[in-house]
């Protein structure tokens, strides 16, 4: 366990969504778990003037929101004993000055500081520029940091624009740039299943490995976000951040060690040697789709009737959109340990089943007693199930010689084990100073230096996009991007029948 500085959280956006739905109840939990230093003390930062009492009894409604079972009573009074509240109305030109004034109380705020961008990407620059104006910033005396929400830019000229204007005021160092997937354990589990496991390291190459498929598929639609997605869609959404770090993670060669400047260094390596999509052969190597009116499978196990996304996008005036809901990639990694091997990414809404998998299959074994015999499998799967799943070819018991697939399924996650939120890894993180699980911005430019061009030539071809039934499977269409014929979307993790391929 680390040690923590004594510390100040300034929570920018505190009323917002996600400070109510995961970083206050998240705090919380780390307080309960003693993770949180005894002399740490949490501002939050709105629009509003609200008073400290108002503020408190509004965290009150947060926590008994989220632990319908109740919570300790002790852990509640410490809690809420940290907390604080600033108002930081945008027509008033002093509050900066004011909240500088605030924070210069050392009796009541420890003078390290970390501060959480809850906010719109626009208003990133300005809060950096406004804290440093007052001297929130330095870092003389004390640390000071500053967490960045996703997204990171809209593309590389913007990410680059960002970059320039917050690196005016804030080292590199200071700069953490939060992807929420990183922070899920079952993520950080993909790089202790290579590195800690003797049986996988000599496999895991191009000369023995046929392909890799990296996954994340969801039954919900954009459902209050339709104008947001309109303009972003599933490329810039979840391909860019979330599964490209995913790749990094499985592909990337051993770090020296588990310091964050080791295991970073080699995450951009891995990054910057995927090769960029021929632009000129697109349709090979990328496929796009939306989602049409359907039926798909709710929490209860009953099917719901829900609307195409066109007819989604119409209801908020919006009559024609080429944005993908449904993005499939081929990419290719450049250096001795991948070479030729397809990495095949995908993320869609309104499928017939949410999943978020690592699916690795193993080329033909050397002796094939028939062509039904399947290859190798192993699949690491992040959620719903936390598990790892291995595949292999078993002799059936009998006189014949024929083979079946044996399945080796083990659970990660053991009813004793605790429950972390990714964003109470990320909050503990932060204030340790481990950046490990944030992003560069060397990860950051050379995943938008891949996506890019795609996004342009999908934005400029403006034929209509395929469609797919919602709670339908993978478009048979999508097969194009696939190397050889005989292979196949890989699906949940279940076996039988037909389940595991398209």
């Amino acid at each position: 366990m680390k040690k923590i500085d004594p510390c100040t959280l300034v929570l920018f956006g505190a009323s917002g969504n996600l400070s109510r739905v995961k970083l206050m109840p998240g705090l919380f939990r780390l307080d309960a778990a003693g993770r949180l230093p005894d002399h740490m003390a949490i501002l939050s930062v709105g629009r509003g003037d609200v008073s400290r009492e108002a503020w408190q009894a509004d965290i009150k409604v947060m926590l008994d929101t989220k632990f319908k079972n109740g919570y300790d009573e002790a852990v509640f009074k410490r809690f809420m004993a940290r907390n604080h509240y600033h108002a930081n109305p945008p027509t008033d030109p002093d509050a900066f000055k004011k909240m500088q004034a605030k924070l210069a109380d050392e009796s009541v705020f420890p003078q390290n500081l970390a501060y959480f961008l809850s906010v719109r990407p626009t208003d990133f620059a300005p809060i950096v520029e406004q804290l440093s104006g007052v001297g929130l910033l330095d870092e003389t005396n004390h640390w000071r940091r500053v967490l960045i929400e996703k997204p990171f830019g809209t593309d590389l000229p913007s990410a680059q624009a960002l970059q320039a204007s917050i690196t005016k005021h804030l080292k590199e160092s200071q700069i953490y740039r939060i992807d929420h997937y990183l922070g899920k354990s079952a993520l950080q589990n993909i790089m202790l299943t290579r590195f800690a496991n003797t049986m996988f390291e000599p496999i895991w190459n191009n000369q023995y490995i046929d392909h890799v498929q990296i996954t994340n598929n969801e039954t919900l639609g954009v459902g209050d976000r339709t104008e947001f997605y309109n303009n972003t869609g599933a490329l810039r959404d979840m391909v860019q951040s979330h599964l490209l770090q995913t790749l990094a993670l499985v592909a990337m060669e051993k770090p020296q060690d588990l310091s964050p400047e080791s295991i970073r260094a080699e995450k951009v390596k891995l990054l910057q040697s995927i090769e960029p999509i021929p632009v000129d052969d697109l349709n090979k190597h990328v496929f796009r789709a939306q989602y049409a009116a359907g039926r798909v499978c709710v929490g209860d196990g009953h099917g719901e009737n829900v609307h195409g996304y066109l007819d989604e996008l119409a209801s908020v005036g919006v009559t024609e959109s080429v944005t993908e809901t449904y993005a499939a990639l081929k990419l290719f990694i450049d250096n001795p340990r991948w070479k030729g091997v397809p990495f095949y990414v995908r993320t869609a809404k309104r499928m017939h089943e949410g999943n978020t998998a690592i699916s690795i299959r193993f080329k033909k074994a050397p002796m094939q007693l028939n062509d039904e015999q399947h290859q190798n499998w192993l699949m690491l799967n992040i959620q719903p199930r936390e598990c790892i799943k291995m595949e292999i070819e078993s002799k059936i018991p009998g006189l014949d010689i024929a083979t079946r697939t044996l399945s080796i399924d083990s659970p990660q996650r053991q009813a004793t084990d605790e429950s972390i939120d990714s964003y109470e890894s990320l909050l503990l993180n932060l204030m340790e100073g481990d950046p490990s699980l944030y992003l560069h911005i060397s990860e950051v430019e050379a995943q938008w230096r891949l996506m890019d061009p795609i996004v342009k030539a999908w934005a400029a071809d403006k034929s209509p996009v395929h469609q797919y039934i919602a709670g339908s499977r993978d478009p048979a269409e999508s097969s194009v991007i696939f190397e050889s014929e005989d292979q196949f979307w890989r699906y949940s993790i279940e076996l039988n029948g037909d389940k595991h391929q398209s």
